[in-house]
């Protein structure tokens, strides 16, 4: 299947899913906001898996795009 940009594709959605969650978890727990590191590299590891995906599918081949997903995980 064929994607035009990389919001269209399922698992960069998922993503985006997963890290809404995580933002919210965050939020709704007073101990969790007062553990800045941890807080942190909570959202620095979540939107990090946005940004792989989009860097890998903007790379345009498929074996950059598979790296990417990997290292992403």
């Amino acid at each position: 299947m064929h994607y035009n940009q990389f919001e269209d594709v399922p698992v960069w959605q998922e993503s985006r899913i997963l890290t809404n969650r995580i933002y919210k978890l965050i939020e709704s727990s007073p101990k969790l906001q007062k553990d800045y590191s941890l807080l942190d590299q909570l959202k620095r590891a979540a939107f990090s898996i946005l940004l792989n995906i989009a860097e890998g599918f903007e790379r345009g081949s498929n074996k950059e795009f598979a790296n990417f997903l990997n290292i992403s995980i």
